[in-house]
């Protein structure tokens, strides 16, 4: 059985990443990239489905973890009755210039290190290709002639290889292996001061084994390189470590090669434990343009705001009809959705999907959040060409004749399409950021015609969009129910945060979305989705609720809840994308884009409020 989504910690070479447990078991990895299939796939499954566990043979009797400080690299000591040793968990960065920045290649590191005492230690490796289903032929290969070896391998020189169709593993490490039940094993034991290295390395199988790579220079300078990533982390104050981790998240969920990110590296972790709302998210969303934008400019990282604005202007590049609400990590349109029967999913939570069909949905609000990003983006010094500006304009005059549509909205329900009023808001956001762009930035456009379409769908969402009693902004035209993304509406500057329609909508999902105090997307039991009812807390959105404290004045209430919402982080401060208050557990797909994209900015929101009452006391 899978460990507890929050037992696990991130490693990657921003190209793909792993999930390592606390009991040094990693339990996914897709391989090489984000979207390929698993080699590891216990996390969805059970061991046979592919991991790769270093751990004491016996029982440790406490386990600590963390990342080295401004890195990426995971540290685990686990203390026996007989010594104390470390786990060293890492992926080189595979960047140009840097010693791993191989083609073709990524490599997993793990260490081994002897603290004190003597411990003995077992590693347990079983590769599965295509999530799970696929045994590669293992076979092992001596470096220096390339002669197989009959013998168990007792050498450095010695390297086990595993080939299934296009995929080829290389394990090299001076542990003794043998086979056992279709898996390596190695049963070693590490005293004080001795470090035993084990690299994993993928590469395509037509090519030749791949050159080996020092595993402890390898650590020393990944180490040197995240820590002068990170010490450019600006303008958080107090919550400068919550933000450079979340940030450090964000840069290890970037695809390098296209600056692409990800939502999650993972598929089907349910968002309700043993439910059926289990999506595959290692796919780049439009939605989380802005945010991500803004996170990473107000942080002071525009290389990757450049990158992520490049990204994008790519992905949405054709005919403005066939913009889609996701993409692939290098632009890629068909993500086809299919379940895969043979792994039983997370406890069980069934079905297990791979691709996401919500691409081809109709989904209004990215029009809106594309427009803004690349306004912010505009604005904040990462000017546009023209053809950038050129491609705007055709989205816009396409959704001039799209955007009375009815859409399937921001959660992508798989229910009836509706007159969503988040949707609305979005496009509204869109001629707003269009109307802005001529006025500000001196590019061409019709501007009195996007001022009149703007005016106008303000006015209908302030008359179609509002509950006659409660005197609210509601889900759709015409419900009854309040939505979570209502939240952004004062945040995208659609209303001010004062206006008695905002603080009724704020009240409404006060009294209808919160438990303990955090924030539902929206009452599944109560609006048709096409799914079950039943799902955790939305964290983005509690994060949204945070944010819209700060507007209206409510700072120590705001604090409060962000200092709740950092609690909720596991204890190497990663979040996923809900939290069950019930069973007290994390849930959905781990760790989650958008839930950290959301705890920087409100992190910065919380901040600069702070200034701002500082600067008005000494005044």
């Amino acid at each position: 059985m899978p460990s507890k989504i929050e037992d696990y910690a991130l490693i990657g070479d921003c190209e793909t990443a792993a999930l390592v447990s606390r009991n040094g078991s990693i339990d996914w990895l897709c391989w090489p990239r984000f979207d390929s299939g698993a080699c590891f796939a216990a996390l969805l499954g059970t061991p046979d489905h592919g991991r790769w566990q270093i751990a004491p043979q016996c029982a440790a009797g406490r386990v600590n973890r963390r990342y080295l400080p401004g890195t990426l690299v995971l540290e685990t000591i686990f203390e026996t009755d007989t010594g104390t040793v470390s786990l060293t968990d890492l992926m080189p960065v595979r960047l140009p210039g840097t010693p791993s920045a191989r083609d073709d290649t990524s490599d997993l590191v793990r260490i081994v290190r002897g603290i004190s005492g003597a411990v003995a230690m077992r590693m347990d490796l079983t590769l599965r290709f295509d999530y799970g289903t696929s045994v590669p032929w293992v076979s092992r290969v001596v470096e220096t002639t390339g002669a197989p070896a009959n013998s168990a391998c007792d050498n450095a020189d010695c390297v086990l290889r595993a080939i299934a169709g296009p995929d080829m593993v290389t394990l090299r490490t001076p542990a003794p292996l043998r086979g056992e039940n279709l898996s390596t094993v190695a049963e070693f034991t590490v005293a004080e001061g001795e470090a035993i290295p084990f690299v994993l390395t993928h590469s395509p199988s037509h090519l030749p084994l791949p050159a080996s790579i020092d595993a402890l220079e390898a650590q020393l300078d990944i180490e040197a390189r995240w820590r002068a990533w990170s010490s450019r982390c600006q303008g958080a104050d107090e919550w400068t470590q919550a933000v450079e981790r979340s940030l450090i998240t964000l840069k290890a969920l970037t695809y390098h090669r296209t600056g692409g990110v990800v939502a999650a590296p993972t598929t089907s972790l349910p968002e309700q434990l043993g439910g059926v709302r289990n999506w595959d998210y290692r796919y780049c969303w439009l939605r989380d343009a802005t945010l991500t934008l803004l996170a990473l400019m107000n942080a002071g990282y525009y290389d990757e705001a450049r990158a992520w604005r490049a990204w994008l202007e790519r992905a949405i590049a054709g005919s403005p009809a066939q913009v889609q609400i996701m993409y692939g990590i290098a632009g890629e349109r068909r993500l086809g959705e299919w379940t895969v029967p043979w792994l039983p999913g997370y406890e069980g939570a069934q079905p297990v999907r791979v691709g996401n069909a919500a691409a081809q949905q109709l989904q209004l609000d990215v029009y809106g959040e594309l427009m803004d990003a690349l306004y912010l983006a505009r604005k904040g010094g990462l000017a546009g060409d023209d053809a950038s500006w050129y491609l705007q304009v055709a989205l816009m005059t396409h959704l001039e004749d799209i955007w009375q549509s009815p859409d399937e909205g921001i959660w992508e329900v798989r229910g009836p399409s509706r007159h969503f009023t988040h949707s609305k808001v979005m496009a509204w956001v869109a001629f707003d950021r269009a109307v802005k762009s001529i006025e500000q930035f001196g590019v061409e456009g019709p501007l009195e015609r996007w001022r009149a379409v703007r005016d106008r769908i303000h006015a209908e969402v302030c008359t179609r969009g509002i509950h006659p009693r409660r005197g609210c902004f509601v889900q759709s035209y015409g419900g009854e129910e309040v939505d979570a993304a209502l939240l952004m509406l004062p945040l995208v500057g659609f209303l001010p945060a004062t206006d008695t329609r905002i603080q009724a909508t704020v009240r409404a999902i006060e009294d209808d979305l919160l438990v303990d105090g955090l924030v539902r997307r929206y009452r599944t039991e109560a609006v048709a989705d096409g799914l079950p009812e039943g799902e955790g807390v939305f964290l983005a959105c509690s994060f949204w609720y945070v944010d819209n404290l700060v507007l209206q004045g409510r700072d120590a209430e705001a604090r409060a809840l962000f200092v709740k919402l950092l609690a909720l982080r596991n204890d190497v401060g990663l979040l996923s994308e809900e939290y069950d208050p019930r069973v007290r557990r994390l849930v959905g797909n781990f760790p989650q884009a958008f839930s950290h994209i959301a705890l920087v900015n409100s992190a910065l929101a919380l901040s600069a409020a702070a200034d701002h009452v500082s600067q008005r006391t000494r005044t």
